[in-house]
């Protein structure tokens, strides 16, 4: 299906993020989601079994890492914000899964949105799919997490099948904080991204550092002028950068 450069006035209001290097176009024809950057690339839709989770799968040509995406409250595989990063970890050679840790009508009871552990087993799930799936049985993993995602991830990594190379975290404007109980078993690689404007989880991301007891590469930067979302100028670009380096040193 061929669109017009200028075709915004088609997509709902809702899915649609601009920005000069993305633009996600969910289409109701096919099971695709098409990201139009510098040139084209598609991202497939696929369902992980048997709890039926939606997922967006993107691999570029040489990749040998994953990163696997858990989305906060109210968020889910179509995040513009997560999109966007992921979108510029595969320039970078990474492979990403953005998946929907809940299904539709579990989303709807609350109290689902902050079981942390039901969070994390799903995203337990997703590594497992990953490391028994053809295509990226070879890959090492990292967890991307943002704000009760965050935590998911922290307690997925606690409880990860040993088998599995789970290697590296990335938090943003997370609730590490959730994962408090299991941290002492955390010992790859963790950063946690945190707005300056953000006061709350600051001191959430600090104590959970400070529980991160056996983990010796662990780091909190402070993106100046962020509030919770990273919705100001420029401030999620310092999350991809810092996010990307840290994938790249310690997944490649």
């Amino acid at each position: 299906m061929s669109f017009p450069k200028n075709f915004s006035f088609l997509l709902p209001k809702n899915l649609l993020f601009f920005n000069k290097r993305l633009l996600i176009i969910k289409t109701i024809e096919t099971t695709k989601t098409t990201l139009t950057m510098e040139d084209t690339e598609d991202v497939r839709e696929i369902t992980i079994e048997p709890e039926g989770l939606s997922a967006l799968l993107g691999i570029p040509l040489g990749a040998r890492s994953i990163v696997i995406f858990a989305h906060g409250s109210g968020s889910g595989r179509l995040s513009p914000r997560n999109n966007y990063v992921a979108a510029e970890l595969r320039r970078a050679g990474m492979a990403t899964l953005l998946l929907d840790l809940l299904r539709p009508e579990e989303e709807a009871i609350r109290q689902n949105v902050f079981d942390i552990p039901l969070l994390a087993s799903r995203l337990n799930r997703a590594s497992e799919w990953v490391h028994s799936n053809v295509e990226t049985e070879t890959f090492t993993q990292g967890y991307f997490g943002a704000s009760t995602g965050a935590g998911a991830a922290l307690m997925a990594v606690a409880s990860a099948n040993p088998e599995i190379k789970i290697k590296a975290v990335v938090s943003r404007g997370g609730r590490p904080d959730l994962a408090i109980p299991v941290l002492d078993k955390v010992t790859i690689p963790t950063l946690m991204l945190v707005g300056s404007l953000d006061e709350p989880v600051i001191g959430m991301n600090q104590r959970a550092i400070e529980a991160l007891v056996n983990c010796k590469e662990k780091e909190l930067i402070i993106v100046e002028g962020a509030t919770h979302l990273f919705e100001e100028a420029g401030t999620l670009d310092h999350v991809v950068q810092h996010a990307k380096n840290w994938f790249l040193k310690y997944l490649l």
